[in-house]
């Protein structure tokens, strides 16, 4: 680290956290825009996913350079770089044409998309790393930090999911994405001001790349089972679910496509703020303060475990029901949030174990790499969800989450022997 005067980790960490709540409570509200504005459009579940993939994509890229560019220039600099990139990405987005062909606009928005994917990135691995860098040292003290950074910043992005959904039915797709801007403009100006002198994190000099993977071969194992994990989740939750519940839930008039929004988007915020509310509970569920190191990975497998049948009891739910009804909304709606508990302590127990298992002296790199796997999930799981929605419906849609979760599983499974 730099000699620099070390700043008081309670206030580096709520200056941190506030700057990252900030960020992702824009990050949730652009994907609902997004997502619902070229649905009313007439989008395919294919088309809708292809313009969330350069998203994903980008920040298999990010996670790796961000590491090193942290190591190197230090968290806050990678912070306020992720904060100017999501300003630059909704300005851009402002200036789509409603006239341009269905081509160009996929186009366009991908590559939009892909400019917030690397802003997304760069904040997350810089909040993440200063927090194994903040947290105290005493029995729990890292998993506490890491679970209420983790778990409000769902809430906040859950909040931001139901806020992209309102604009869009109030205030229209333009309004909404400069006024977030706006927003985000002041939220970054606050952050330059406020964030303290002598966050940590720059390296020495002497630092190289030292590699694509981490040396340590609990963090490539976590890494393996993120990948997955996330995949499971989002092969639902990117297109299927909500394309599906706004099929249902709007009549085709213009007054039931703003009701389905709403709708929509109030569903996805309630499961993203419940699975933040649980991720900030995880260590006290799981006796986090009084469990070794050892026992929470053994933890981590059994969880990943219990995830597996939920996706596919609800895929054959949806397959026996055949069309939609009123019974089969209600499980889906409890099932998913069932769904939703139980991934939250993985993603917790995950969370907590990359910055366990990370080495101090080259946590940006492990986290980065960590991350990276993270996002390689959500770019296969966000193309499963278009294809498969589209292939199978939501039954196949369904199964295929099932099939990803068994794939976290088994990849969890090797920590044990590690």
């Amino acid at each position: 680290m730099t000699a620099a005067a070390a700043p008081n980790p309670i206030r580096a960490y709520a200056a941190v956290t506030a700057a990252y709540w900030a960020f992702m409570l824009s990050d949730g509200a652009l994907r609902m825009l997004v997502l619902l504005h070229f649905n009313a459009l007439g989008f395919t579940p294919v088309q809708l996913a292809w313009l969330f993939l350069l998203y994903e994509a980008a920040g298999i890229v990010t996670n790796l350079a961000a590491g090193w560019l942290a190591a190197r220039f230090g968290l806050a600099a990678t912070l306020y770089g992720g904060l100017v990139l999501q300003i630059g990405a909704l300005a851009a987005l402002a200036q789509l044409d409603p006239a341009w062909p269905v081509a160009a606009s996929v186009v366009f928005v991908m590559a939009v998309q892909g400019v917030s994917g690397v802003a997304k990135d760069l904040a997350k691995m810089s909040s993440k790393s200063a927090v194994k860098l903040l947290a105290p040292s005493e029995a729990g003290g890292l998993f506490r930090w890491v679970a209420a950074l983790t778990g409000s910043k769902n809430a906040v992005k859950g909040f931001g999911f139901f806020l992209g959904a309102a604009l869009l039915g109030l205030a229209g797709f333009w309004a909404a994405v400069w006024g977030m801007a706006a927003v985000l403009t002041v939220i970054l100006l606050a952050a330059v001001l406020f964030l303290p002198a002598g966050l940590p994190g720059r390296m020495t000099s002497s630092e190289s790349w030292g590699g694509w993977r981490s040396k340590d071969a609990r963090v490539n194992r976590l890494s393996l089972a993120r990948f997955f994990l996330f995949g499971a989740r989002d092969v639902w939750f990117v297109v299927g679910i909500p394309v599906y519940f706004q099929a249902v839930l709007s009549d085709g008039t213009a007054e039931g496509r703003r009701e389905a929004f709403f709708l929509v988007g109030g569903f996805m915020a309630l499961w993203i703020v419940a699975y933040g509310v649980v991720q900030g509970f995880a260590p006290r569920l799981l006796g986090a303060k009084r469990q070794p190191e050892a026992e929470i990975a053994r933890r981590a497998i059994r969880w990943a475990g219990l995830l597996v049948p939920v996706p596919f009891v609800l895929a054959a739910a949806a397959w026996f029901a055949g069309e939609p009804s009123p019974w089969l909304t209600v499980t889906l709606v409890a099932g998913l949030l069932v769904f939703g508990f139980v991934f939250a302590i993985n993603s917790s127990v995950h969370s907590y174990l990359i910055l366990a298992f990370g080495a101090a002296e080259r946590i940006t790199r492990d986290v980065g790499f960590y991350y990276m796997a993270n996002a390689a999930g959500r770019l296969v799981g966000t193309l499963l969800s278009g294809l498969s929605f589209q292939l199978g419906g939501l039954p196949l849609c369904l199964a295929t989450a099932g099939l990803m979760a068994l794939a976290s599983w088994l990849a969890a499974g090797r920590l044990g022997r590690a």
